[in-house]
């Protein structure tokens, strides 16, 4: 075995883009003890959630969940006054997004339809349902996931709403809303 001493290894291209290949399949690539390894981390990345009950919205409409209360937000991206994260600069990419809001009507009542939506610079970008059809739940409490893999430009904007059919007065009684960049 012999050892290769080199400061760079670039493709032979030279222009920054190509593939460098280390062994062959089924070959181990090791890293020396004590060497260390680089690698690329999902930032921007954030968490919020509620900072208190959001109540009294209104049968069948369509409202922004406040998510007030940041538990980690890596690049100052999450604005709490808004419940939004918007891309920063040179961060534009593939992102996922998620949500768990916990939405409850307290004073009882038969709900026909709960949605939760992602929203994309203010319009609907993804969504999720449970339509009781053409009966009613009575259900007090309904905390539902959202998850979306978008698409997201620099300053693009992504906010989560609510909507619930079938009862006087809903509210956000807690949950999260995260997501991180997978890939640029």
């Amino acid at each position: 075995m012999s050892d290769l001493f080199v400061d760079n290894i670039k493709h032979q291209s030279s222009q920054g883009s190509g593939t460098i290949t280390l062994g062959s399949s089924g070959e181990t690539v090791a890293l020396a003890s004590g060497a260390s390894q680089t690698m690329a981390v999902n930032t921007p990345a954030w968490s919020a959630t509620t900072s208190g009950s959001q109540t009294g919205i209104a049968n069948n409409t369509t409202t922004k969940l406040n998510f007030a209360s940041e538990i980690f937000d890596t690049d100052s991206a999450y604005d709490t006054s808004t419940s939004r994260f918007t891309v920063p600069s040179g961060q534009a990419g593939k992102y996922l997004i998620q949500a768990t809001p916990y939405i409850s009507w307290g004073t009882g009542g038969t709900a026909t339809m709960v949605q939760g939506k992602i929203y994309k610079n203010g319009s609907q970008a993804d969504y999720n349902e449970l339509d009781f059809a053409s009966s009613s739940a009575y259900i007090n409490v309904y905390r539902f996931s959202l998850v979306s893999i978008l698409d997201l430009s620099v300053g693009d904007y992504i906010e989560i709403y609510g909507n619930m059919n079938g009862v006087t007065d809903w509210g956000n009684y807690g949950g999260f809303f995260n997501g991180y960049k997978l890939i640029g």
